[in-house]
């Protein structure tokens, strides 16, 4: 709760907030104080050097020594993207980005006063802030959590509390549907909410036909923590029939694609996903002069993002631009990849090295096969894919898979599995 008042206050009152990870390495910790000198430090519970305890703050507050690094008052929030482990890069998001993005959601999931919503993300990670921003502003509830959304605690709270809604992350949902869960089991849930990447078409088919039964909603959404938090929306209704888009535009944003020259493709050409809406950053800050700028791209962020649109606007995402990789000359997308593995019925991800494939498989696994499996689809030699099995895989805070740890070599020959 104090996380959460302390957030508040800060937006209200016009002091820029960054937002981190409060079980971060302290090293951590420090680098990101020697970098921005923020003038307080609150709720981390250790000490950092340049610091002293507040009087009376029984040392939950940190008061910077010297003077704090002066911040535009154009710049109301700082938060780590998504994949960031310790970089001292962050997004810069106005006030205006943040309440005009909380404002569409809530009115495009329909978020009533009546919603209760658990905080099943970390408030950290952009999407999970979203879900506070969103049902605030629409004057719901939010029901504060601690245990892991895969626990029994959790779920026991969830029914207690009458939590309506549910927000995870792919991780989230396949590992939910492993556990064999059931949205029946819990009276008050009727809607549930995807986004933090792609979920497999047919883990939305399980889902969706789950919360249907209940009479409940499905939306799977398409963000970017440089767009505050979220950039489209599949309307629920129109799931089954568009199943695998990541939506339309939350409006009043709006997508376009450009091809390798700069123009606007036409619908159904691939290229770069751009998005133009309120919500987008002001820019990024890699060091104290960056929070002194204001609004560096006026509205349209180049997502890195490869897709298409269809004739009724549905966004329909290919890939990254940075997750392609070349085995043996081979242009490869590491995301095709991960596919092939979802369709062998597996929990995996997908990275690359010099000249070769690096899956992860979770749980016991048939590594030998699926290295076949994934080469044939390929159409490479089998010494261009590295298969390894791991009883979890590696996660963020935010529930994202950390493709930085999957990347690392095995710490063993022993530990790579051919």
């Amino acid at each position: 709760m104090a996380a959460i008042t302390t957030y508040l206050a800060a937006l209200a009152t016009g002091r820029p907030v960054l937002l981190v990870d409060p079980l971060q390495e302290e090293t951590v910790t420090q680098a990101y104080a020697d970098t921005y000198r923020p003038a307080l430090i609150l709720g981390l519970g250790s000490a950092v050097v340049g610091y002293d305890p507040a009087t009376s703050s029984g040392g939950s507050i940190l008061v910077r020594e010297g003077a704090p690094a002066p911040v535009s008052g154009r710049n109301a929030l700082l938060l780590g993207t998504s994949g960031t482990t310790g970089s001292p890069k962050f997004v810069r998001l106005g006030l205006a980005a943040v309440a005009a993005n909380a404002t569409s959601i809530a009115r495009t999931l329909s978020i009533t006063p009546a919603e209760r919503a658990p905080t099943s993300l970390p408030l950290f990670y952009s999407y999970g802030l979203s879900v506070l921003n969103s049902h605030l502003v629409a004057g719901a509830t939010v029901v504060l959590t601690d245990p892991g959304v895969t626990t029994r605690q959790f779920w026991t709270l969830y029914d207690t509390a009458g939590c309506t809604s549910f927000a995870g992350v792919p991780y989230t949902y396949q590992i939910l549907r492993r556990m064999r869960f059931k949205v029946s089991d819990h009276p008050t849930l009727r809607t549930l909410t995807q986004a933090g990447g792609r979920l497999d078409v047919d883990t939305q088919r399980f889902f969706l036909e789950q919360v249907r039964a209940v009479g409940g909603r499905l939306y799977v959404m398409y963000g970017q923590t440089e767009a505050t938090a979220r950039m489209a929306v599949m309307p629920p209704d129109r799931l089954e029939d568009k199943l695998g888009s990541a939506g339309l535009a939350l409006e009043p944003g709006t997508f376009a694609i450009v091809g390798p020259a700069g123009e606007t493709t036409a619908p159904g050409v691939e290229g770069e996903v751009v998005f133009h809406g309120p919500n987008v950053m002001n820019g990024y800050a890699e060091s104290p002069d960056d929070l002194l700028r204001g609004d560096d791209l006026g509205g349209r962020l180049a997502t890195g993002d490869r897709g298409r649109l269809d004739e009724d606007r549905f966004l329909w995402l290919t890939g990254r631009e940075k997750r392609i990789a070349k085995i043996f000359g081979i242009r490869v997308n590491l995301d095709d990849v991960e596919n092939i593995v979802r369709s062998l019925g597996l929990v995996g991800a997908c990275t690359a090295g010099d000249d070769v494939v690096i899956v992860t498989v979770e749980g016991a696994a048939d590594v030998p096969a699926v290295r076949r499996e994934v080469a044939a689809a390929l159409k490479v030699h089998h010494s261009g894919v590295d298969v390894r099995s791991v009883e979890a895989l590696p996660l963020l805070p935010n529930g994202k898979v950390d493709y930085g740890l999957i990347a690392a070599p095995p710490a063993s020959p022993q530990d790579e599995q051919r």
